[in-house]
């Protein structure tokens, strides 16, 4: 279970919560240039727009979980069981893999639109990376500073769906997760007023009662609405520390704390790591579940030009400020 969202005060910014029960060490992965990304039934050019993001490198592959290219676009892949579809090959289509979807939408388009275009073309193979990585059920964020869509193969094809919250999370799908919006159109920031029934006195005795109503579990369809509200109703002031710290307090109202979601056994869902990044300096930041501290690594710092993954790993361990 997995929110993504998109979001915008000076610069645009796009982040996720990864929550899993496991790590696979995942490493902040930057892709440059000239790394050969090698399509199982697609050739692409050989240089493409430089990535970073969250990736499980296998035998010098990324697998991306989210990522920003140099360009300003970002995607996210999210959890979407019994819903998403992975079809047979069709030598009239464009075969790209799940996992290679994220390489094939960054490496080669700039923005959201251009995107939207090389998806309408795609196939979602069935083909998994190796017998010991089979494809996860996914559907995707995709979001530059203009546009936010989501997207979901499906049994009956693609649905590209505009996305006006910049939000997303896992099932249901999110023609749903729209729909049920409704349910709670009621909910404010403002003091809330007496639609009861006029005639009695009643009295506001806490500060909030406007979000009354408000889910509080951890459900994917709880978190796309908690996350929604929070999003579109946060205030962040201008500058990068202030729009950084909102961004990631936005993602802590969602987060999973480990003990919460048992999966049985000893397997408990969490927030492995949340992330942050301005797409339009390529400075990712992130946290990760044992350490708050924010920690960040720059697109831009590195030579782009090159031909070798560059990896950096999550920092887990807790660093503790005292004072006195």
């Amino acid at each position: 279970m997995c929110t993504a969202i998109s979001f915008t005060t000076r610069d645009h910014y796009f982040g996720r919560n990864l929550d899993l029960e496991y790590s696979y060490h995942e490493t902040i992965t930057i892709t440059p240039r000239n790394y050969p990304f090698r399509f199982r039934h697609f050739n692409a050019p050989s240089s493409h727009l430089a990535i970073i993001g969250v990736a499980f490198v296998s035998n010098g592959y990324p697998l991306y979980y989210d990522a920003v290219n140099e360009a300003g676009l970002g995607m996210a892949g999210l959890n979407f069981p019994d819903n998403a579809s992975w079809k047979p090959y069709d030598r009239n289509k464009e075969n790209i893999t799940p996992f290679e979807l994220i390489p094939r939408i960054l490496g080669y388009c700039k923005n959201v639109d251009e995107a939207c275009e090389v998806l309408r073309k795609i196939n979602p193979l069935n083909e998994a990376f190796s017998l010991e990585l089979p494809l996860s059920p996914l559907h995707w964020l995709l979001a530059d500073a203009q546009r936010s869509v989501t997207v979901e193969f499906c049994a009956d094809g693609l649905h590209l769906h505009e996305n006006p919250m910049g939000v997303l999370t896992n099932n249901p799908p999110f023609e749903f997760q729209m729909f049920n919006l409704s349910n709670y159109l009621n909910l404010t920031k403002e003091v809330p007023k007496n639609t009861f029934a006029p005639g009695l006195s009643l009295e506001q005795y806490s500060r909030g009662m406007g979000a009354i109503g408000l889910p509080g579990d951890l459900s994917s369809a709880s978190r796309f609405v908690k996350v929604a509200f929070t999003k579109l109703n946060s205030l962040s002031g201008p500058s990068e520390t202030e729009s950084v710290t909102q961004f990631f307090h936005i993602l802590r109202s969602v987060a999973q704390q480990r003990g919460c979601v048992h999966l049985g056994g000893d397997k408990y869902e969490y927030t492995i790591y949340s992330s942050c990044c301005n797409t339009d300096t390529g400075t990712y930041y992130y946290t990760t579940y044992e350490d708050q501290t924010l920690r960040a690594v720059n697109l831009r710092a590195e030579n782009l030009d090159g031909a070798d993954l560059i990896s950096y790993p999550l920092i887990k361990d807790p660093e503790i400020r005292y004072q006195n």
